[in-house]
């Protein structure tokens, strides 16, 4: 599994999951329940995540959304 991003906004990880599973990925969201055990401090940030198979296809998708900033350049 990869990682794509961290972010303690349910809002938009709700909306990033239904723009994955539009394209038939599925988005794994991870440390929800620590999140909500710590409290409102917002330490814990959530994980979307994917499998590595559909990783790069799921960073295309979500940058052509404008939810991802573009590659660095090198």
């Amino acid at each position: 599994m990869q990682e794509i991003l961290r972010t303690n906004d349910v809002v938009r990880l709700s909306w990033l999951c239904a723009l994955l599973a539009d394209v038939r990925i599925e988005g794994i969201i991870l440390d929800s329940h620590t999140a909500i055990l710590e409290g409102s401090a917002g330490a814990i940030m959530r994980r979307l995540m994917v499998i590595d198979e559909d990783y790069d296809h799921a960073v295309t998708i979500l940058r052509e959304a404008g939810e991802l900033p573009p590659p660095e350049a090198p």
